[in-house]
């Protein structure tokens, strides 16, 4: 007679002794990893963008700490208002986190017509209340806090172009039905934002779009073609503009009016050859006092290279390449196209940003404005990179083996 079992086992299937038996010990390392590799990328970022805006916060107040004295401010002036920047980024990338990325996908449209239209406000005569002219330009928009909008157009286009990607994914290859659709949208923002001027937004803008569209499966001879075609724009806007031709000519000879057109990257050589292999050390610059320009913004990696030398470079170095590491590994593990996408943009965000920094202050490129991302002064562009952030730690969340398995 067949016996019943009852109690306890009551209904289980039996064992199959081909099986092996594993016990709650067993499988504890197992889950153990799955959750360290569930959070590891955002922990990552997370310490790298500690490490980096603590650096450039300490760095930042030993290159502004003489300007503010020589305007009759507190010699910290800068550096808290920069410390305050940076607690509200802290508090937006921690938002941002929470938010699904996939909503970025939804928001796209909104949020670039909302930017074009702030882009519209800031160039539009009769707007000089809100748009004022800063050193001859009119970049920032005072609606009771003072922004650019050009920085936070960069993510507006990553954001659009992925989601615009994802749904024109089998057309990405065709010049007419794939890139042209996107250059319609991008050439009325990067006009508005040359207006102000502010050509090295307007070029950075297009690069990071390319880039995403590239990383979606665009042709690169399409990229040339328009790039070979561009050169005479390019090269009208640089004549039109005196200032942009005398840096071309200081960035093909930076030994040649030292004084006068190379002023600017002959100071920024000097402080980075100063620094030898360890540095001055901290607070001990020399070309802060009125010699380098913009010692806190523009050219705040030629100081860290004055004042902690080779390794000071190398850090800098590594620590943005951890952020592409990070960035485009996230990227690689994101569940879905348009994250896919959108990490790779916001990755190149922050990445791209910082070697063209420090490319500038190297004299391998022309010089122009582009902040050291978490480091330089200017709060607009500190916000944009934590916001940057933030959307990358909701991706790497979204990529976790338990959101995969729901």
């Amino acid at each position: 007679m067949t016996s019943i079992a009852i109690g306890r086992g009551r209904g289980k299937r039996p064992a199959d002794p081909a099986q092996p038996v594993v016990t709650p010990r067993e499988r504890a390392p197992s889950a153990v990893a799955a959750a360290r590799d569930e959070t590891w990328e955002t922990r990552a970022l997370v310490g790298l963008t500690a490490f980096a805006f603590a650096f450039g916060l300490m760095e930042m107040y030993s290159a502004s700490s003489f300007l503010a004295a020589s305007e009759g401010l507190p010699g910290h002036f800068y550096a808290l208002k920069q410390l305050v920047g940076g607690m509200t980024g802290a508090v937006l990338a921690v938002v941002l986190s929470r938010v699904d990325y996939r909503r970025w996908r939804l928001l796209a449209w909104p949020m670039l017509c909302g930017i074009g239209v702030m882009l519209v406000v800031v160039v539009l005569p009769g707007t000089e209340a809100i748009a004022p002219r800063i050193n001859g330009a009119r970049r920032w928009l005072n609606l009771g806090i003072s922004f650019q909008p050009s920085e936070f157009a960069k993510i507006a286009i990553v954001a659009w172009t992925a989601a615009l990607a994802v749904k024109k994914a089998d057309r990405l290859h065709s010049l007419s039905k794939g890139l042209m659709p996107f250059l319609v949208v991008w050439i009325p923002i990067v006009l508005l934002v040359l207006k102000q001027p502010n050509m090295s937004a307007a070029l950075l803008i297009v690069l990071l779009g390319a880039l995403v569209l590239f990383a979606g499966g665009a042709r690169i001879g399409h990229f040339i073609l328009l790039g070979l075609l561009a050169v005479p724009v390019l090269w009208k806007l640089v004549q039109g503009e005196g200032y942009r031709a005398r840096r071309i000519a200081a960035f093909l000879d930076p030994t040649h009016d030292t004084g006068g057109v190379s002023y600017q990257i002959h100071q920024s050589l000097i402080a980075i050859g100063s620094g030898g292999v360890s540095g001055v050390g901290f607070g001990e610059s020399r070309q802060k006092y009125g010699f380098l320009p913009e010692p806190h913004n523009d050219f705040l990696f030629s100081m860290m290279a004055e004042e902690w030398g080779l390794l000071g470079i190398v850090f800098v170095v590594a620590l943005f390449s951890g952020f592409l590491v990070v960035g485009y590994r996230i990227a690689a593990r994101a569940p879905d196209r348009f994250g896919y996408l959108l990490a790779i943009g916001m990755t190149n965000l922050i990445a791209v940003s910082a070697f063209l920094h420090m490319g500038v202050a190297l004299a391998l490129l022309p010089t122009t404005g582009v902040a050291l991302p978490f480091m330089s002064y200017g709060r607009s562009a500190l916000l944009t990179a934590f916001a940057a952030v933030g959307i990358l730690m909701s991706i790497a969340r979204a990529s976790g083996p338990r959101e995969a398995a729901r």
